[in-house]
């Protein structure tokens, strides 16, 4: 059985403000040289007019709550991921509105086109994090399956049509070389449309392929039919390249900390999902369903391939659609500079997009909160 994604903590922000500088502290050293804590460094770095043993009795109390964690019994403390979830809320609220970047924005506007933008996106939200920086564009892949209906023509041609939401329409005359009832063909559609409304079309198009599969439907020539028929209209509204990523080499050099070096399997999986873009998509409408930046912390994660990581995203607006900007990186990750650059970089991008888009309709200019 999966485990569940932790709740933030609410405690948090009712920690005495000591403390709280105690834990913030500790997570910024850990961060800066991956080795446990020690009170006596504490006091060094944090300019506290306390004793070590103040210091340790905080720590212990800490600890105790669930926000820091002992490796060895003689070593300094960590923070856990509802540590950094405190450091992170308490960041979050009191971040200041993002810096312009008027010489990434520069940069971003010598590509000859959107995709040329996007590809750049992630190398500059890499450079300026030090994390793998991914762009997912805003494409007919995260519009939801709506309708499919096969129509027969002459012969033995069919044409297909799939309707996506906000109007997408795709059509598509495939001959399946033999003779098939329109009785058939409407109770294919019923079945489809009953299994599949309401998700995102790149979901819909990898199930079919999965239903292609799996043996009962090679003994099912009617459903067999049925899929092959809608795969073959659905590929046509899936992009090829939705995701743009840089960074990989720099998230392998980084991945290392107290709960040991992250498995190659790990950062395989994470690299693999960042390809299947429906994962991904289905992913971060989860995260971002609120709308604006997220944080989201090790076993906060719902999938399990990203519990040794931390991602930080956020939306940005092309003048018709929203796309995600974001980064992901280690657990001990310097989230101050990680917030920051996401948060100005999707303002950045959407600056420059918007002069891209031709003029919106009325509902498209009221960008999302």
């Amino acid at each position: 059985m999966s485990r569940q994604p932790v709740p933030h903590d609410p405690a948090g922000p009712n920690l005495p403000e000591r403390t709280r500088r105690v834990l913030a502290t500790l997570i910024q050293e850990y961060v800066e040289h991956g080795a446990p804590v020690s009170s006596r460094r504490l006091v060094e770095q944090g300019g506290f007019t306390v004793s070590s043993a103040t210091v340790r009795n905080i720590l212990a109390s800490l600890e105790n709550a669930g926000y820091v964690s002992q490796p060895h019994t003689s070593a300094g403390r960590v923070p856990t991921d509802v540590g950094y979830r405190c450091y992170v809320d308490f960041l979050l609220e009191h971040r200041r509105a993002a810096r312009s970047t008027p010489a990434v924005e520069a940069r971003l506007r010598q590509a000859g086109s959107i995709k040329g933008v996007l590809s750049n996106v992630s190398h500059e939200l890499s450079r300026i994090s030090h994390h793998l920086g991914f762009v997912l564009a805003p494409t007919s892949e995260t519009a939801g399956f709506e309708h499919i209906e096969f129509v027969p023509l002459e012969g033995t041609r069919i044409l297909v049509v799939v309707t996506a939401q906000a109007e997408q329409v795709c059509h598509k005359v495939v001959d399946i070389g033999e003779p098939i009832q329109r009785s058939e063909l409407e109770k294919g559609a019923n079945y489809l449309n009953r299994e599949f409304r309401g998700l995102a079309i790149g979901e819909v198009h990898a199930l079919v392929i999965q239903r292609l599969r799996q043996e009962q439907v090679l003994y099912d020539e009617l459903l067999s039919q049925w899929l092959r028929l809608a795969s073959s209209t659905l590929e046509d509204m899936v992009p090829q390249e939705s995701v743009f990523v840089d960074g990989a080499t720099l998230l392998f050099d980084e991945m290392s900390d107290e709960d040991g070096p992250v498995s190659l399997d790990t950062l395989r999986a994470l690299l693999a999902m960042m390809q299947e873009k429906h994962r991904l998509v289905r992913l971060l409408a989860e995260y971002l369903g609120a709308g604006g930046l997220r944080v989201v912390i090790g076993s906060e994660h719902s999938e399990s391939e990203l519990r040794a990581f931390s991602l930080v995203a956020s939306a940005y607006f092309d003048g018709r659609q929203t796309g995600t900007v974001g980064v992901i990186g280690p657990r001990r990750m310097r989230y101050s500079r990680a917030i920051a650059a996401v948060d100005s970089v999707s303002q950045a991008v959407s600056r420059v997009l918007l002069n891209h888009a031709p003029p919106p309709s009325e509902d498209a200019r009221r960008t999302p909160d």
